[in-house]
């Protein structure tokens, strides 16, 4: 496949296919004119790596699970990566509660209203994040394979 018909097939532009490929993410098999081809297989590995950056993987975290066997993705990695989702989610979920209240609080000022206060909390907190604890925690490769 060239590399139209693969942007054309994944919804991903040719810039973001080639960034792809200098990152190591995907490779061509070579080149039909001035375009680059890529075998069937690679959009098969650009949904792996949507998957991986819609959970929140960053591209060298995605990077280091393609060995040249295949995929090698650390359960125990996935596993903190869901755990970090489900926090992700309560925050998410009470700051929207938190704004709902705001939208219909009968309180003179949000700011008498225990709610939006927390609210506050919750957004100076999510400022302030501390870095990603998945790469400080990353067990070795090899480690717990699918």
């Amino acid at each position: 496949m060239d590399i139209s018909e693969v942007a054309k097939a994944s919804g991903l532009p040719a810039s973001t296919l080639r960034f792809y490929e200098e990152k190591g993410l995907i490779r061509s098999n070579g080149r039909n004119g001035l375009r680059r081809s890529f075998s069937a297989n690679v959009i098969e590995r650009l949904a792996l790596i949507s998957l991986g950056r819609s959970a929140g993987f960053s591209l060298d975290e995605i990077a280091e699970m393609f060995t040249s066997d295949g995929p090698d993705i650390n359960r125990v990695l996935l596993s903190a990566k869901a755990d970090e989702l489900d926090r992700t989610i309560e925050e998410l979920t009470a700051m929207r509660d938190g704004l709902r209240h705001a939208a219909v609080c009968k309180a003179p000022s949000h700011f008498e209203c225990p709610k939006f206060l927390r609210l506050l909390r919750i957004a100076g907190k999510n400022r302030f994040r501390q870095p990603n604890k998945l790469k400080e925690n990353k067990p070795k490769r090899g480690m717990q394979k699918i």
